[in-house]
């Protein structure tokens, strides 16, 4: 196979791929192919030689003793001792002696099987290839344009040379997308044992997509002025961002916001006008408690193990609930506590007209699933 290694450089510039890959793989699919037609008991390896650009094709055969039967039964698999003493002085009865086989004996039987075998080959390094590309990019925000949404409401986004899964449990609720539209989703996985190779998995519902999204807005967070400590949300109706500011110069509210609230009005534009609160985040339990029940006006907190008890006026208790409960379940997700919430001068735990006003890491999380439903 005279000048291979110029083929394997034109693959390897062709397909984006190292050359040395490559002419791994021409290797691997050439012991492939010899062990289907040649032998499959033989032991075969490939070798190139760099100065004629070609590939040579070596057997193993094992060094026997003289008298022993298997000299007999498998004559091109192993070798006597004294056949092998002429061939090398040094060598030894176990050895391995290497003996080239000329592939034009075998015709184009070896070539067709060997294509076939470098077309798996180099199929296996695209998808390598691909897994390491955009495994760099998982939980990060990507861009591509939707080629089809199937029966059950998922959607399939080309991005490059690769065709991502949006599935419907990761779209936000009562999103639609139209054939050729180009959608902003976080790269929630990436999968290389799919059997349909490389598969990926996006979502526009995580609250990663959230935080990736500010940064893209908010400079500061950027640069590390500002950090976000905390999210959650109950995707297309509402969410809270807890935010830190490392320099006392900076307001991290306001500078989330933005003036006239550009930047977070922005952001809730590609979530589906999705409600975005803001609160400065606080190492004091009690303080994040009350400053995450906003807009309710808290009265006080008391923390015992993971429970948080708040006060309220009978004014702020429907605030601090929130329509369908949503503002204290979000509180809830945000602070890691179980929120219960007492009203002031009644001295006992504060019922809603449908319900008890308490909302439990369990609970907000099956609120949550209730959605996609």
């Amino acid at each position: 196979m005279e000048k291979i290694v110029d083929i394997a450089n034109a693959i390897a510039y062709e397909k984006n791929l190292q050359p040395n890959e490559v002419k791994n793989a021409i290797a691997e699919a050439l012991v492939k192919s010899a062990k289907r037609v040649v032998d499959d008991r033989l032991n075969f390896e490939a070798e190139f030689d760099e100065d004629k650009k070609n590939i040579k094709l070596f057997k193993h055969i094992t060094v026997l003793t003289d008298d022993d039967e298997r000299l007999l039964e498998s004559p091109d698999i192993y070798i006597s001792f004294s056949k092998a003493k002429e061939l090398a002085e040094s060598i030894e009865i176990g050895d391995s002696f290497h003996e080239e086989i000329d592939l034009e004996k075998y015709g184009r039987s070896i070539v067709n099987t060997m294509y076939k075998e470098l077309e798996f080959e180099l199929q296996k390094l695209l998808e390598n290839e691909l897994f390491r590309k955009f495994a760099k990019k998982e939980g990060r925000i990507v861009s591509g344009q939707v080629v089809r949404v199937d029966n059950n409401g998922n959607s399939y986004i080309e991005m490059d040379e690769i065709r991502a899964v949006l599935p419907r449990k990761n779209r936000i609720k009562n999103e639609t997308f139209r054939i050729g539209e180009v959608v902003k989703c976080i790269l929630k996985s990436v999968n290389a044992k799919s059997k349909h190779g490389v598969s990926i998995e996006l979502s526009r519902t995580s609250p990663k997509f959230l935080t990736e999204l500010m940064t893209l807005e908010v400079p500061e967070l950027a640069d590390g002025t500002i950090e976000i400590k905390k999210c959650a949300r109950i995707p297309g109706k509402r969410a809270k961002v807890a935010i830190l500011s490392k320099s006392a110069k900076v307001d991290p509210i306001g500078t989330a916001v933005g003036v006239k609230g550009v930047r977070i009005n922005a952001v809730s534009k590609e979530l589906k006008n999705e409600n975005i609160d803001i609160v400065e985040y606080s190492d004091t339990p009690e303080i994040l408690v009350a400053r995450s029940m906003a807009p309710a006006i808290i009265k006080s907190v008391a923390i015992k193990g993971n429970v948080a008890t708040v006060l309220v006026s009978e004014d702020q208790k429907s605030k601090a609930i929130g329509k369908e409960g949503i503002n204290i379940r979000l509180a809830s997700m945000l602070t890691g506590y179980e929120i219960q919430i007492l009203q002031e001068g009644d001295g006992k735990q504060s019922q809603e007209d449908n319900g008890e006003a308490v909302v439990t890491k369990q609970s907000a999380q099956e609120a949550l699933k209730a959605l996609f439903q």
